[in-house]
C-alpha cells in the first residue's frame, strides 16, 4: 500500500542517481526564478511606458519572433557541435542581456523600443541554446527516468512561476526595476556555473573522435515518418497560440479587480500553484503509458479552464480556473516532452528539439500577442473565451486526424530511447496502439 502511494507522488530518482542532472536542475531552477522576476518587471515596465494591452502583447512579439528564427538555427547547431559548449555560449549571451536590462533601468530609460530590443537579444540567445539544452535529460538519465526528469524540470518551472512573481512584487516595490533585472543577471551566472560542470555532449552520430561537421541528413523528415511527433507539436501549438492569457492579466485585473498589483501577482501564482500540484502528483502521470491521449486531454482542459477564467466574476473563481489551467499545462508539457525525446534518434534530437522549443516557447509569446490584439479590438473576456474554445476545437481536430498520437504508448522500462539506427523504423509504441 505504501509503495502504491509513493509512486503517485514526485519521482526523485533522477536527482538521487545523477549528479550531472542534479547540478543542471539546480542551476536551471535558479535561472528560471530570476527569469520570472525579470518577466514581471518587463510586464510592469512596458505597462508603465505604454498603458496599452497592445504594448504588453508586443512583448510576446519581441520574444516570439527571435525564438522562431534562432530556435531553428540552434537545432541545426545542436546536431553538429558539442551541445554543452553551445549552451555555455548562449547562456553567456543571456547574462549580458540581463545586465543590459539592468543598465537601462538604472538610466531611467523611457524608450519602449530599447526595452524590446534587449528582450529580443536575451530571447535570441536563449532560443539558440534551448534545443541543445532540451537534449540533456535524455543523455544524462536512463530511458525509464526521462519522463521523471522532465517532471522535475516542470516542477522547477512552476516553482519559479510561483516564487518569481511574488518576489518580483516585493523587489520592485522596494528597489524598483533595476534590482529585479540585477537578480536575473545573478541567476544567469549561477546557471552558467551549472552548465560548465556538465560532461561534454557531442551528438552521438559524430563518432568517437567527434569529426562530423554536418548533421545527418533527413532530420526534418522524421516528423513525416512518425506522426505522433507532429501530432504532439500540433496539440501544443493549438493550446498556446489560441489560448495564452498572460498578456491579458493586467487588463483583466484593471477592469474587474481595481488594478491591484497584488492581484496581478496572484494570477501568475495561481497558474504556478496548479502546476506544482500536478507536478507533485506526477509519479502517476509519468508511469501512464498512454501519453498521447493524456496530452490531448490535458491540453483540452487547459482551453476550457481559460475560457472559464474569461467568464469568472469572483476572484476566488478566477484563481481556481487559472490553477486548473496550470495543472493541465504541466501534465501536457511533461507528456509531450517525454514523447518527443524518446521517439527522436539522438542524431536528430537537436533539430526536433528546436521545433519543440519554437512551439513550446514562441507559441505562447505569439499567443499573448494574439490575445492582446483581440482584446484591444473587442474585450479581454471575449478574447479569453474565444481563444479557449478555439483551442479546444483545434485540439479535437488533431485528435481526430492523428490516430498514432491517440494510440501512442511510451516504451516499457526495458526499452531504450530511439537511436539513429532506428530512425526509419516504426516504433513499437505505435504498433502496440
Amino acid at each position: 500500500m505504501r509503495k502504491r502511494l509513493r509512486v503517485r507522488f514526485l519521482d526523485t530518482r533522477p536527482l538521487r542517481g545523477s549528479r550531472a542532472f542534479r547540478d543542471l536542475w539546480i542551476g536551471t531552477t535558479v535561472s528560471q526564478i530570476g527569469g520570472q522576476i525579470a518577466n514581471v518587471a518587463v510586464l510592469a515596465q512596458v505597462w508603465e511606458l505604454t498603458g496599452s494591452p497592445v504594448g504588453t502583447g508586443a512583448i510576446g512579439l519581441a520574444t516570439g519572433l527571435p525564438m522562431v528564427l534562432f530556435g531553428l538555427l540552434g537545432g541545426t547547431l545542436a546536431d553538429a557541435v558539442d551541445r554543452r559548449a553551445l549552451v555555455r555560449a548562449t547562456t553567456a549571451g543571456q547574462l549580458l542581456a540581463a545586465m543590459g536590462l539592468c543598465a537601462q533601468a538604472l538610466a531611467d530609460n523611457r524608450s519602449v523600443l530599447l526595452l524590446f530590443a534587449l528582450i529580443a537579444v536575451g530571447a535570441s540567445c536563449g532560443a539558440l541554446g534551448a534545443p541543445a539544452r532540451r537534449t540533456f535529460p535524455v543523455r544524462l538519465l536512463p530511458g525509464d527516468q526521462v519522463a521523471a526528469g522532465l517532471a522535475l524540470n516542470s516542477i522547477s518551472f512552476q516553482t519559479a512561476m510561483l516564487a518569481g512573481p511574488a518576489a518580483a512584487g516585493l523587489i520592485i516595490a522596494r528597489w524598483d526595476f533595476p534590482a529585479a533585472y540585477a537578480v536575473q543577471a545573478v541567476a544567469m551566472a549561477v546557471s552558467m556555473l551549472a552548465v560548465i560542470r556538465l560532461p561534454a555532449m557531442r551528438p552521438q552520430a559524430a563518432g568517437p573522435a567527434g569529426t562530423r561537421r554536418r548533421p545527418e541528413p533527413g532530420g526534418w523528415r522524421i516528423f513525416l515518418r512518425r506522426p505522433a511527433l507532429w501530432g504532439a507539436m500540433a496539440t501544443d501549438l493549438s493550446a498556446t497560440l489560441l489560448a495564452m492569457p498572460v498578456a491579458l492579466f493586467p487588463l483583466v485585473n484593471e477592469i474587474r479587480f481595481g488594478g491591484n498589483p497584488q492581484t496581478l501577482g496572484l494570477f501568475l501564482s495561481a497558474v504556478a500553484v496548479g502546476g506544482i500540484t500536478a507536478g507533485l502528483l506526477s509519479g502517476t502521470v509519468t508511469r501512464w503509458r498512454r501519453s498521447g491521449l493524456v496530452q490531448l486531454s490535458a491540453a483540452a482542459v487547459w482551453g476550457v479552464a481559460l475560457a472559464c477564467f474569461g467568464l469568472a466574476g469572483p476572484l476566488w473563481l478566477a484563481l481556481g480556473c487559472l490553477a486548473v489551467a496550470g495543472a493541465a499545462d504541466t501534465v501536457s508539457v511533461v507528456t509531450r516532452s517525454a514523447l518527443v525525446q524518446l521517439e527522436t534518434p539522438d542524431a536528430y534530437r537537436g533539430r526536433v528539439s528546436s521545433v519543440e522549443h519554437v512551439i513550446g516557447v514562441a507559441g505562447p509569446e505569439l499567443g499573448n500577442f494574439r490575445g492582446g490584439l483581440m482584446a484591444s479590438a473587442t474585450s479581454a473576456p471575449f478574447s479569453l473565451v474565444f481563444g479557449g474554445l478555439s483551442a479546444v476545437l483545434a485540439i479535437a481536430a488533431v485528435a481526430v486526424a492523428n490516430g498514432p498520437l491517440r494510440a501512442y504508448r511510451t516504451p516499457s522500462v526495458a526499452a531504450k530511447p530511439a537511436t539513429s539506427e532506428t530512425a526509419g523504423v516504426t516504433p513499437v509504441a505505435d504498433e502496440v496502439g
